[in-house]
């Protein structure tokens, strides 16, 4: 029999545990009626659960051989499990794919048709979005400013979820980033890519796991990885404030030589703003020094503490 071509989707998890039953069944009914001639693996990698989902991971496992999980020794973070879980796919192309049910499942015949034609990367982007509407405005105008501010050309309300090839996959492997931040990558690295739109569903259950300091740090690594406008800003503000400072301090001096009284009273608000202008621009220094500290320190992605269904010379690179 011709050996069938093999698609890797890759599950992240943490605390999943009522999406990683109906989403397995989900994929493996895709593949059954949508994608009959193609072989499948299903890895989930997750980020040291605590309610249960590691018990319905390993039920998965022992029932059918094509699932795989990989057990974190603990959560670290919403980039490198992920990420690392890509690396470990063994498909000639992988998947990425929410646990809750917002990245459809229908898209994966969709995404494997481009690859046929030839894409490597297949880029699937929120054109629409049943998410928060304040949310959804909020991050446009994020990914707006960073389409402006950065000298890679970024790829706007793409989350990760879309189709990569092994030859790219072997591009991430190599990379050796001890904060990849993938969405950044696959707009800076992706080859022969193309974007197909889709619209993003409610979760299916269980409570998100985005809140303010998640998306802040997204902004963040964003940020400081692929645009030196802000910290290029701060450099200009103080410059600028530097210069209309000295000249308002001699204007003053020469009111003062001629005789003019001055009330001083404006002086602590005047002083509080320019200081304000320096905490930001320390901060956003802090920032980049932060990102090149991690990069610095050549930290492993993650630590496991188990692999299940992996074969013996399926090692990690």
């Amino acid at each position: 029999m011709e050996n069938r071509k093999c698609v890797s989707i890759m599950v992240p998890t943490y605390n999943e545990v009522e999406n990683v039953e109906p989403l397995s069944a989900a994929i493996i009914k895709e593949f059954e009626t949508s994608l009959p001639q193609y072989d499948y693996e299903i890895l989930f990698i997750d980020n040291c659960s605590t309610d249960g989902t590691r018990d319905k991971l390993r039920a998965l496992c022992a029932g059918n051989k094509k699932i795989k999980a990989i057990f974190n020794a603990r959560n670290f973070g919403q980039f490198n499990s992920p990420y690392w879980g890509i690396c470990q796919t063994t498909g000639d192309c992988t998947i990425p794919i929410c646990a809750d049910f917002q990245d459809p499942i229908s898209m994966i015949p969709t995404l494997v048709h481009h690859w046929e034609n030839g894409y490597r990367v297949v880029c699937a982007v929120k054109t629409t979005s049943k998410e928060n509407k304040l949310i959804r405005f909020l991050r446009t105008c994020y990914y707006k400013m960073i389409h402006k501010m950065s000298s890679v050309e970024q790829i706007e309300h793409f989350t990760g979820f879309g189709l990569y090839d092994r030859s790219f996959v072997d591009v991430l492997r190599n990379l050796d980033d001890p904060t990849p931040f993938i969405r950044g990558i696959v707009a800076e690295l992706g080859i022969s890519m193309i974007k197909v739109p889709y619209e993003q569903a409610k979760r299916r259950a269980g409570k998100t796991h985005n809140n303010f300091s998640t998306l802040y740090d997204a902004a963040m690594l964003s940020f400081t990885t692929y645009t030196k406008t802000p910290i290029r800003a701060m450099s200009v503000f103080g410059w600028t404030f530097l210069i209309l400072s000295s000249l308002g301090a001699v204007a003053c001096l020469v009111l003062h030589l001629l005789g003019f009284w001055l009330r001083h009273f404006w002086i602590i608000p005047v002083i509080g703003f320019f200081s304000s202008i320096n905490l930001i621009a320390v901060s956003m220094l802090g920032e980049y020094i932060l990102l090149l500290r991690s990069k610095m320190m050549r930290r492993p992605l993650v630590v496991e503490e188990e692999r299940i269904n992996f074969k013996s010379d399926e090692k990690q690179p």
